[in-house]
């Protein structure tokens, strides 16, 4: 049955941008989540998710793996004083096999293949896949950027 994590905490995005709803199940290597599309989604073309808004899914999938190494205390606990900034810094491929309706509810896997930690940023390489039931939607292997978000303080002291 898994966990249900909410990923708000894990993401900056919000409402029309957030494209996925909880998280299953996570680990330092892994994350699966699900993500139900609704009428109002802003990726929606002709009653179904289109491209940019699967591949928005999977990189929102892909980026709380890095985000909970910033967002967990040592103990597991949630902080909740921590903004992150994050982009996909580029996509090494990407394959579209379909675009989901409305109303479908979509899985999304994700496996960290490469990781580099930096003093407030991590790089990093995943691969991916979203899917309902036996249908594939999409795969492929995206690069992120994660960056905790500084205030003005911080920056003015840190050089």
């Amino acid at each position: 049955m898994g966990i249900s994590i909410d990923i708000q905490n894990y993401l900056p995005h919000r409402a029309p941008m957030l494209m996925v709803n909880t998280i299953k199940k996570i680990d330092t290597q892994s994350v699966e989540t699900v993500f139900e599309i609704k009428e109002d989604n802003i990726f929606l073309q002709d009653g179904f998710l289109v491209e940019s808004g699967l591949v928005e899914n999977a990189a929102q999938t892909c980026s709380a793996i890095v985000a909970q190494s910033y967002v967990l205390d040592e103990n597991g606990n949630e902080k909740y004083d921590i903004e992150l900034i994050g982009f996909i810094s580029s996509i090494r491929k990407i394959s579209i096999h379909a675009l989901p309706p409305v109303g479908t509810t979509i899985n999304t896997s994700a496996s960290l293949i490469s990781r580099f930690d930096a003093d407030n940023y991590t790089t990093c390489m995943i691969h991916c896949r979203s899917f309902c039931g036996d249908e594939m939607y999409l795969e492929g292997e995206i690069n992120l950027f994660i960056q905790v978000k500084q205030d003005e303080k911080e920056r003015s002291t840190a050089g």
